[in-house]
């Protein structure tokens, strides 16, 4: 990039919001997603005005410079890193809760604000904003949105883009626009704000976000809930639901998750299980007992080993704190963990779970594999040493036939980690050639430069 175009970055930011150093290129060239090739970044910008990413964006765009926006770099499939030389837009110092309305039950935030920042803001008023990734804790509301993340709590209370009520943006061309607002009901013009969600940054700069709150419950209870036979488990995963039991999470986890997460925390998980299910139930407090009863039945009916019920929050905590360690724990076993969060209908699950078991066994790789099982969202993580490259042809192959099996299954190559650079050559194996065209010709539309996130997505 020219010296000239970084003293015009420098003269909207200031020298210390303008980084050029190595060092600081190089850090920003990853994101959470291994096994994959990226490109160095020209220059690195932390705008924190709407305004300043105005000016920015119309530089590159009349420069015709990419740019890839940056939350906290979280993203599990290449979102969020430079598939060519650019600018790297951070939104780090977007971190304002701009407004937490108690009558309407919305909140104002912007990009950057961490979403275990709003959780935690919230406490206070009694509401909570149920999206609940399992990066809570680092990553932001922006790249949430971006990738329309679910996590833990999606299979009662909905993923992101049911809680998007509006957002401010940049477009290509450095316009600010503004879609939505507080309205519970507003169908004026074409629902612009739902497109942007989930769009990875190729549509617009989304700077502000309008985010629909709800009443935190008044009661919980959580149990783990131990299988000698993964069947059985999955089975009664589908039996709760079909017993219009709808659990406010219900995570699954195989062996070689569990061995991992009690290798690492040291919290008395039976290593000997095939499975262990998490589940939680709330609401009022005088429903949450008789509803948690019920799942215990259910748990029994289908064979469940051994059921240990959380008396305590602590004891909730401990068991969730678990469940948010499987990702770190399974990078423990091997020098790379490439994870994946392939998606069937609730229906399948058992005959997914099977399906990565003799894909692993085909292809000699270890898949270490848990789930949003209510939601039939598994994240297989392949563990393998992306520095050996005929192990890594085998890993490609086994992401290959994951995705096979899910698509012939009724599902998706992606249920809440976006498709970024890791996905984009599995996207014509789901959607056929129009369909293809349709979404370019809609990216088009936003961006003909295609100066916003390029290389994603579409190849």
């Amino acid at each position: 990039m020219e010296q000239v175009i970084i003293e015009q970055f420098k003269k909207i930011l200031g020298d210390d919001r303008v980084l050029t150093n190595k060092n600081d290129l190089f850090v920003y060239s990853y994101d959470g997603t291994a096994g994959i090739e990226t490109a160095q970044p020209d220059v690195v910008l932390r705008p924190q005005t709407t305004e300043e990413v105005s000016e920015i964006v119309k530089i590159a765009s009349k420069h015709k410079i990419p740019v890839y926006t940056r939350g906290a770099g979280t993203n599990l499939s290449g979102g969020s890193i430079n598939a060519k030389p650019g600018i790297v837009l951070s939104m780090l110092d977007f971190d304002k809760i701009l407004e937490i309305d108690t009558v309407n039950l919305n909140a104002t935030v912007q990009a950057g604000v961490v979403i275990q920042s709003l959780a935690d803001e919230l406490t206070q008023y009694g509401l909570i904003y149920p999206p609940d990734p399992g990066t809570i804790k680092t990553a932001t509301m922006g790249g949430s949105l971006n990738e329309c993340s679910g996590g833990l709590r999606g299979l009662k209370y909905g993923v992101t883009k049911d809680y998007i009520m509006g957002i401010k943006a940049v477009l290509a061309d450095g316009s600010i626009v503004r879609f939505g607002n507080k309205s519970i009901k507003n169908v004026a013009g074409l629902d612009v704000k739902s497109l942007v969600v989930g769009s990875e940054g190729l549509l617009c700069i989304v700077t502000e976000i309008l985010v629909k709150l709800i009443p935190a419950p008044a009661g919980k209870k959580s149990m783990m809930v131990i299988y000698k036979d993964m069947e059985n488990a999955t089975n009664t995963v589908i039996d709760i639901c079909k017993n219009k039991i709808i659990p406010a999470t219900m995570e699954l986890m195989d062996n070689m998750t569990i061995k991992a997460i009690e290798e690492f925390k040291k919290i008395g998980l039976d290593t000997e299980a095939a499975a262990i299910l998490l589940i939680e139930v709330d609401g009022a407090k005088e429903g949450v007992e008789p509803e948690a009863a019920r799942v215990v039945e259910i748990c029994e009916k289908n064979n469940a080993d051994k059921i240990v019920i959380a008396e305590t929050d602590a004891k909730r905590e401990e068991l969730w704190n678990a469940r948010r360690a499987a990702i770190p724990a399974l990078n423990r076993v091997r020098a790379t963990g490439i994870m994946q969060d392939a998606t069937v209908p609730r229906s399948e699950l058992s005959k997914m779970f099977k399906a990565v078991s003799e894909i692993s066994k085909k292809h000699n790789i270890p898949i270490g594999t848990f789930a949003h099982a209510g939601d039939g969202n598994l994240h297989p993580m392949f563990l393998t040493d992306e520095n050996d490259p005929e192990e890594m042809k085998r890993v490609d192959a086994a992401i290959s036939d994951v995705f096979d099996a899910a698509l012939s299954m009724g599902g998706t190559i992606s249920g809440e980690h976006g498709i970024g650079v890791a996905k984009a050559k599995y996207m014509p194996r789901q959607f056929n050639e129009a369909e293809m065209a349709l979404m370019k010709r809609i990216k088009a539309a936003f961006d003909p430069d295609n100066i916003l996130n390029p290389g994603k997505m579409f190849v």
